[in-house]
Formats: structure tokens, C-alpha cells, sequence
């Protein structure tokens, strides 16, 4: 299928795809920023700072997640107000550094150029908080790409539960049939199979294991393999 055909086949008959994209390890690389606001927080509990290699696999938990492990790596209990003191003071920090060294992943600028340009609407389905999220791509100059934003906190459930991805297509002007999700780790892949909505896995993210070993529909290694005609592969069932 040519670029002109999807493009015609999101404009047309169809309804435009929605292509929604987690955001820690796919859309952005954050990992070096919420490491050092993690540092910041656990630090002023007396714990040893961590490293990038200790924790980048958690980061697609969102912040507690970080914040627990942390605290068991370094075999210090965590008492619920010592995790809502250390959540308040890894949001402050984190939301007063952004956008810090967070940058877009090579070749994700251009690939959403494609998209747009075929029809497709964009949106973010992360478990970040939604406010993080928000300001971090506003700093990233990205907003305006995005028909929907939604966090970890935007709904009752969140990824990996079908719901959230279901609800961000929704939200997005989408219907679930013309979706496809793109992410970094078991929650994005998971949340897609959840919602039956096909999946592309990128492999320079903050996964624990090998994507393949997640199961998603197609796994590209870099953006300039994300174009209209793979998206219509996966919408079709074809790839």
C-alpha cells in the first residue's frame, strides 16, 4: 500500500486512525531526569542516591513505583507518610527541572509529521501523572500534536488496564477498530492486547525484557519504520 492510498484510506471511507504513543522510553528519553528528581527525594530520607541502570525499568510504573523500590533496594521500610512526603517532593522537583535533558527519540518528529500528514490523529496514553505529562511535553513544544493527553491519574484505572487505552482513543475523536498503540514496555503492550488494539513495540525504551518477548504486533527499531502503510499493515491484520 502507497503513502497516497492510506492517505486516502484514513480520509476517506474510513475513519482517521488514531495512533497513540506511551511517552517515558517511546515518545521521550526522561529516564536521566526522574532518576536524578528520584535522587532528590530519597536522598532527604537518608538513602544512597541510585543509578540510571537500577531503576529505568520501573519507569513506566510511574513515580511510587520508583520511590518503593528504592527504598526495599536499600532495605529501608516505607511508611504511607513517608511515600506521600517523598511523592511530594519528586513532583516538585521533577516539575520544576522540565523539560531538563528530556528529548524526543531520534526520528519520532519526523514519523508523526507522516502521520498527521496521512489523516491519523496523535495522542499519549502514559501512567505518568497527567500533570507531568502535560508540562513536559508543553516544554517539549509538542502539545499541539496531541488531539488527547491522559495519565496515570486521568481515569479510575490505568495502563495495563483496556480502559485507559480505550478512553485516550475515545477522547481522542478515535474509535478503537482505527488504533493503534506504540510503547516501550509490558504496560503498553499489555494495555494493547487488553483492548485488542494491535501494537508496535521500540526496543530503546525502559523494558525489563526483550520486547519481542512481550507478544506486540511488530516490533520497528527505529522511527523512520513508522509510517501510514505500517500503521494500515496492523489495521488490516496483515503485518
Amino acid at each position: 500500500m502507497s503513502l497516497s492510498t492510506s492517505a486516502s484510506a484514513s480520509s476517506g471511507a474510513l475513519p482517521p486512525a488514531t495512533i497513540v504513543f506511551d511517552l517515558d522510553g517511546t515518545l521521550v528519553d526522561t529516564a536521566p531526569d526522574l532518576v536524578a528528581s528520584l535522587n532528590h527525594a530519597v536522598t532527604q530520607a537518608g538513602l544512597a542516591p541510585v543509578g540510571y541502570d537500577d531503576l529505568t525499568h520501573l519507569v513506566g510504573h510511574g513515580a511510587q513505583a520508583m520511590i518503593e523500590r528504592t527504598f526495599a533496594m536499600r532495605e529501608k521500610p516505607l511508611s504511607e507518610d513517608d511515600l506521600a512526603w517523598q511523592m511530594k517532593e519528586f513532583v516538585a522537583h521533577y516539575h520544576a527541572t522540565m523539560p531538563g535533558a528530556s528529548m524526543p527519540y531520534p526520528g519520532v518528529l519526523d514519523a508523526m509529521d507522516r502521520l498527521s500528514a496521512a489523516g491519523y490523529r496523535l495522542a499519549v496514553c502514559t501512567n505518568k501523572l497527567e500533570m507531568l505529562a502535560r508540562t513536559l511535553i508543553e516544554a517539549l513544544g509538542l502539545t499541539s500534536r496531541f488531539a488527547a493527553i491522559t495519565g496515570g491519574d486521568t481515569f479510575d484505572v490505568r495502563k495495563p488496564h483496556a480502559e485507559h487505552l480505550l478512553a485516550t482513543i475515545r477522547l481522542a475523536g478515535g474509535t478503537p477498530g482505527r488504533a493503534v498503540m506504540i510503547g516501550d514496555s509490558r504496560n503498553d503492550i499489555l494495555v494493547a492486547h487488553n483492548a485488542e488494539v494491535p501494537s508496535i513495540a521500540v526496543p530503546f525504551g525502559y523494558s525489563d525484557v526483550a520486547v519481542e518477548t512481550l507478544a506486540p504486533s511488530v516490533v520497528i527499531s527505529h522511527f523512520t519504520e513508522l509510517t501510514p502503510d505500517l500503521v494500515e499493515r496492523l489495521l488490516a491484520g496483515q503485518a
